[in-house]
This record gives C-alpha cells, sequence and structure tokens, in this order.
C-alpha cells in the first residue's frame, strides 16, 4: 500500500517512489531528472508525479539491464574473494 493509502491512485510522489524501492528521495528525483524515470511535474510548485505504469517499466528495464550485465560479466571465484574479504561496498550489496 502507498504511503498516502491510496493503492489504486494512478499517480505516485516521488517520496512514495522512493520508499517503493528503497531508495532516498533525492535518488528518484535524480532519476526523474536524468529521464530514466518518467514522470510528470504539476502546478506552479513543481510537484513531480510518476505514473505506475512508468514505475512499473522503469522497474522492469531495470531487470533487462541486471541480467544483460549479468549475462556479461559472470560471477567469478575472484569476485567472491572479494566480497568473502569485507573489500565490496554494502551499497552493492544491498
Amino acid at each position: 500500500m502507498s504511503v498516502s493509502g491510496q493503492e489504486d491512485s494512478r499517480f505516485l510522489a516521488l517520496s512514495e517512489v522512493a520508499q517503493i524501492l528503497a531508495v532516498t528521495d533525492t535518488q528518484v528525483y535524480a532519476l526523474v531528472r536524468s529521464g530514466s524515470l518518467k514522470a510528470i511535474k504539476l502546478g506552479g510548485r513543481g510537484r513531480w508525479r510518476v505514473e505506475r505504469a512508468a514505475l512499473e517499466a522503469f522497474i522492469g528495464r531495470m531487470y533487462d539491464e541486471t541480467q544483460q550485465f549479468i549475462a556479461e560479466h559472470p560471477f567469478g571465484r575472484g569476485e567472491m574473494d572479494e566480497a568473502d574479504a569485507g573489500s565490496s561496498s554494502r551499497a552493492d550489496l544491498d
């Protein structure tokens, strides 16, 4: 359910998108401003909204990009050694 309690609402605030993706509001804003995540800006105060369908499309693209990355960069023993040694940042593992 969304933060606003309107699960069937067509549009989400950036803070709601951030909660769904488990990232910060700033990260969502950066995705919107870079064009990676489609959004609309409403009103004179510039309230950004993301359509649920646009969020689902974004998530689908991220899955596709991740699968392509995995195919191009197979997990090797050297990477496992680095992960075991704690040399990978925690952000990369979340």
